[in-house]
């Protein structure tokens, strides 16, 4: 068994025929041998083996063999030497997004420049492209990829189903379809790794910590579909709490519910462009209000404890911490960014009024000399947070966005968890550097996970 990089031609000749360079020959341990297996995705062929003379890690496909095994385009990519002389082209990584509105230079909507990004990452080590769920052939096994071409434009090639599938779907109503299960199961049956099974709803992650003591210790207490009662006793016990819906996403619907015994009940929330901020004498005044806009159902609203967390001028601050796993599979923060409310803002969303710091910059304002101790703590949370989420989910994980606070005495607490983040933090000009980290990471887990590993770079 091993693992090198080669550069792949193409031949014009018309005969099935595999031509390695004497070197890789020598490397791959072939000499003397007459034919080997070459393999690509599922696709496999049998050729006769023939040397030539060349420096360096080359192999030739000629044009008959690539009628039999669809290698997608010539170039450095890795290749995997098992016993029986079976040679693995590859890995074979797809990415799988959609859009509703398409078009040919965007075939991806907004996610088509990440997409590109992490393309360009991976393409001296391996094949990827992009797919979306029609451009599938469970028949034939095979994918109507999306490939990038040196000038960066996209071109279509038939490839075989990919060894390995990164999801990154970006609908939540399409992702709970019975198209989308049946074609995530289809993947698991074919034994192909596909990692970021879903969107996470926020009810859901709590259920699953609910019994992790590791991960409890670091949780606001919170109650999914909570009853009228169960909200005023949690007010009364905490004197804040954030209401929010368990399928949102950039702070949209979320309140601040505040609760002062000589003064009343408040609420703020964000309405449109602007900062609400409602006064009630009493707890069925605010459940009204709350009804009123929402619908006497609560079942899809959580009620979560609020922390009083470091601020700056006033102003509470979140961590937005970009979570990955690497090439040994362990979890690693890529990036980490520092979120500023805006005053009067119920969310550090930088839509609603929030302003995008480096985490360094943030913790220096708020402690001093301590900076330094306090991040590394956050940073070692998180990656337990991380493995306790994945302990406890059932599908394969490679990706998390944890919301995180920090509290003024130090503490850590996870507000939330996204299975599917999205890279705003990535946009700081400070935090640029981590973005490419962040694309680097998910290339060497797709290799972790396709067993492409441990080769020359």
């Amino acid at each position: 068994m091993s693992l090198t990089t080669c550069n792949v031609h193409f031949s014009q000749q018309t005969d099935k025929v595999i031509y390695i360079s004497s070197p890789l020959i020598r490397l791959l341990k072939l000499s003397g041998k007459k034919s080997v297996q070459v393999k690509l995705g599922g696709e496999v062929v049998q050729a006769p083996l023939k040397t030539i003379k060349r420096q360096g890690n080359h192999l030739y496909l000629s044009a008959g063999l690539r009628q039999n095994i669809r290698v997608p385009k010539t170039g450095n990519v890795y290749l995997h030497s098992g016993s029986d002389n079976e040679l693995q082209l590859g890995p074979l990584i797809g990415i799988l997004s959609d859009a509703a509105v398409r078009s040919s230079v965007s075939p991806f909507g907004t996610r088509t420049g990440f997409i590109k990004e992490l393309i360009r990452t991976g393409e001296k080590k391996a094949y990827l492209f992009a797919f979306t769920p029609s451009d599938i052939n469970w028949q034939q096994e095979t994918v109507n990829g999306y490939f990038l071409n040196a000038q960066g434009g996209w071109y279509r090639k038939v490839t075989s189903l990919p060894d390995v599938v990164y999801n990154r779907l970006p609908s939540r109503k399409a992702e709970t379809s019975n198209p989308i299960n049946s074609l995530r199961e289809r993947f698991v049956r074919r034994k192909i790794p596909f990692f970021n099974w879903s969107f996470f709803n926020k009810a859901d992650v709590y259920k699953l910590l609910d019994n992790d003591p590791e991960a409890l210790q670091h949780l606001p207490e919170s109650v999914s579909g909570p009853t009228s009662d169960k909200i005023k006793e949690l007010l009364e016990k905490h004197q804040f709490l954030y209401f929010k819906p368990t399928a949102g996403s950039l702070g949209i619907g979320i309140y601040r519910l505040t609760y002062h015994p000589k003064k009343g009940y408040f609420a703020r929330y964000r309405k449109g462009t602007s900062n609400v901020l409602l006064r009630f004498t009493n707890f069925q005044s605010l459940m009204r209000m709350l009804q009123g806009r929402h619908g006497s159902s609560l079942s899809h609203y959580v009620v979560q404890q609020g922390i009083r967390l470091a601020e700056i001028d006033s102003c509470p601050l979140d961590f937005r911490f970009h979570m990955h796993k690497n090439g040994k599979n362990e979890w690693v923060a890529a990036g980490i960014g520092a979120k500023k409310a805006g005053r009067g803002s119920v969310t550090t969303h930088v839509k609603n009024g929030g302003s995008l710091m480096t985490p360094g910059y943030a913790l220096s304002r708020t402690f001093g000399a301590q900076a330094d101790e306090v991040l590394e703590k956050a940073k070692r949370v998180a990656v337990k947070l991380s493995e306790a989420i994945e302990r406890n989910y059932p599908h394969r994980l490679g990706e998390l966005g944890l919301d995180l606070g920090i509290d003024k005495e130090g503490e850590v607490w996870m507000f939330e968890a996204n299975a599917k983040p999205g890279r705003s933090i990535f946009k700081h000009p400070s935090l640029k550097g981590e973005g490419r980290a962040s694309l680097g990471y998910i290339l060497e887990h797709c290799l972790y996970l396709s067993r492409f590993q441990g080769g020359d770079s």
